[in-house]
């Protein structure tokens, strides 16, 4: 596909990409804690495995919710950025507006960590909102100075290299090459000399530099998907199937490289980038499917509450203390249930939540970066 194939008309909003963004957020919103409480209940220790991290190396279901965002950041880029570009907006003017939005991001994740609250001290500057912003601000460069698929598609190689390469081959003093442990990964070490403040997990941040410049693969993954889903000339049925071979090629890879390049979210590795973009293609082509041509909308709207102010509720969630307000008025009824009272109380938090967020909706308040 050439630059001028993806030309498209004006691009109507795709209403699976908010529900999707809206289901990724649900789980860290009350969601995966939900999850946890029903699987202590019923015994199903499988469900409340897959609502964790790994420790380090392998791959749950919760390692995917991350990865999952950064990926639906990158979908929207052609959507905005090279609808402008067609418009001949400056290259200048759209490069100022995505530094803008990797400055307040990383501002805002610096807020997240809690660094105004301690007076600065032992402060974390790395987060999860600074990587997105890191990654969006160097895939949306690529889509504005290389809007060809086929320039994207070396970029995303080289980037999935470069990094494979790093990690592997270039020797982390004390340590040698290769060696991919939270002591040994050259993440950690990049990080120790580089990254100013407290990190995460003491001697590597799951967050850091080369955690966030490896992140821009996925968010890249993600501009591809989005040109599939704006090319004119392709059928519904064509991007579906084009989303889904994405996606087993790249889970095919990742599980190939696997056996020598471990799968590894803490340090990002190139091989965790395949495996969460494989999967989120696949996601993607059965949200399009079901939702934008199949046409059935209603059945989830709850979700698409959520995702049209993803960035607002990651943050209030975090702000605010919605249990305590659950806690206030389900207390008196929890409480003599037990156990089942704590699925009462997390159902309640989802509950505050969504209806804020219904209201902001309703009066069409969207907060976005």
């Amino acid at each position: 596909m050439t630059q001028d194939n993806l030309r498209t008309d004006p691009p109507k909003r795709l209403y699976s990409l908010d529900v999707l963004r809206g289901f990724d957020m649900f789980w860290i919103t009350g969601g995966g804690t939900l999850a946890i409480i029903l699987a202590q209940i019923t015994g199903a220790g499988w469900l409340e495995k897959q609502m964790h991290h790994v420790p380090w190396e392998g791959f749950q279901f919760y390692d995917l919710i991350f990865p999952l965002f950064m990926f639906i950041s990158g979908v929207a880029i052609p959507f905005s950025l090279q609808t402008k570009l067609e418009k001949n907006v400056p290259r200048r003017k759209l490069f100022l507006k995505v530094l803008k939005r990797l400055l307040l991001l990383i501002f805002l994740g610096i807020l997240y960590n809690g660094t105004f609250r301690s007076g600065f001290q032992d402060g974390r500057i790395a987060s999860v909102l600074g990587q997105i912003g890191i990654a969006y601000f160097f895939a949306a460069l690529i889509v504005i100075y290389f809007p060809a698929v086929r320039s994207r598609l070396i970029w995303l190689g080289g980037i999935l290299t470069g990094v494979g390469i790093i990690q592997l081959l270039v020797p982390v003093p004390g340590f040698g090459t290769g060696v991919l442990t939270p002591e040994g990964c050259i993440n950690g070490y990049i990080d120790s000399i580089l990254l100013p403040g407290r990190l995460h997990g003491e001697t590597f941040d799951p967050e850091g530099i080369l955690c966030s410049l490896s992140a821009t693969a996925i968010t890249l993954m993600g501009t591809l998907a989005g040109a599939i889903l704006r090319h004119r000339k392709t059928s519904d049925w064509q991007k579906v199937w084009y989303l889904s071979l994405a996606g087993a090629v790249g889970i095919t890879l990742a599980l190939a490289f696997s056996s020598f390049y471990p799968i590894i979210k803490s340090c990002w590795t190139s091989t965790f980038n395949l495996l969460t973009g494989g999967i989120s293609f696949l996601l993607l082509a059965v949200f399009y499917l079901v939702i934008d041509h199949w046409g059935t909308r209603k059945w989830f709207f709850y979700f698409r509450v959520i995702g049209m102010n993803s960035i607002f509720v990651y943050l209030f969630s975090r702000i605010v203390d919605i249990p305590r307000i659950t806690n206030f008025f389900l207390g008196w009824l929890a409480i003599p249930l037990g156990e089942s009272g704590k699925l009462l109380l997390i159902a309640g938090n989802l509950v505050v939540i969504w209806l804020i967020l219904y209201y902001m909706y309703k009066k069409k308040i969207f907060l976005r970066v």
